[in-house]
């Protein structure tokens, strides 16, 4: 099975520069699942239910999220019914929405679980603990499972990897928008990346507009962000499981229309 995961889809610069390339780079790797993290793709922060239905018109089978995801108030309802929009699983069970889907697609199966990490973000349930719990379910469906980990903290993510080696596909990380050069195959065979990066506004501080966060940075004041504009980029990775669910490959992508 060969997956194309692409990085945190940053509003419609983001959803633009998908439009555009997926039927492209879907044809060109062979991906069998697509996958995206779209928590910032409704005008850089948060989704609404009219954002998520365009990104699933356009090919992506299933889309993934973190701690933005609630930005916007739709996001509630959307999230609550929509099973192939995930939110992590390690947010308190009344939270709306599901943390794990189930892929099955041209006699395929791959099992997705988004997690969130609690290195400077709020503190949720330990994602470890929380990764236990729902590998017993997902391993008695199928061998093939990727991870979504959506956490700020390097050594969190790289903990995390090695703390599942052996047991999922694979682990991507997301959140920081800025892609990481370490994609690899660990020793039990899982893949890896600390952070597969940002689909959006390519000359920009992790998709906003540089000026915003120089002044945020100076004055320490509160400010509004506002995505910038301009060339725009692609970041995603390409992910070969074998039969038996372990990682045969993993590359890291990067495209840019400027």
């Amino acid at each position: 099975m060969r997956i194309l995961f692409i990085g945190d889809i940053v509003g419609q610069p983001g959803r633009q520069m998908v439009a555009r390339h997926l039927k492209a780079l879907t044809a060109e790797h062979g991906a069998e699942m697509v996958l995206a993290n779209a928590e910032n793709a409704a005008g850089g922060f948060g989704i609404t239910p009219s954002v998520g239905e365009e990104l699933l018109t356009l090919g992506i089978d299933l889309l993934t999220s973190g701690n933005h995801v609630w930005d916007k108030k739709e996001a509630e309802g959307y999230l609550a019914k929509e099973s192939r929009v995930l939110r992590p699983a390690n947010y308190p069970e009344e939270t709306p929405g599901v943390g794990v889907h189930i892929l099955r697609k041209n006699d395929r199966m791959l099992g997705v679980l988004n997690l969130q990490g609690r290195a400077f973000l709020p503190s949720i349930d330990c994602p470890f603990k929380a990764v236990d719990r729902e590998l017993v379910q997902l391993r008695r469906v199928t061998d093939s499972i990727l991870v979504d980990f959506h956490a700020e903290a390097t050594a969190e993510k790289q903990a995390f990897g090695r703390y599942v080696d052996g047991r999922v596909s694979a682990v991507v990380g997301t959140h920081t928008h800025v892609q990481t050069a370490d994609e690899q195959i660990l020793p039990g065979r899982t893949a890896y990346i600390t952070d597969v990066g940002m689909t959006g506004p390519r000359n920009s501080v992790i998709g906003i507009k540089p000026e915003d966060a120089i002044q945020k940075f100076l004055t320490q004041m509160p400010r509004k962000f506002t995505l910038a504009h301009g060339a725009t980029q692609l970041c995603a990775v390409v992910v070969d499981v074998g039969d038996d669910g372990r990682a045969r490959s993993i590359t890291r992508l990067q495209i840019s229309d400027d």
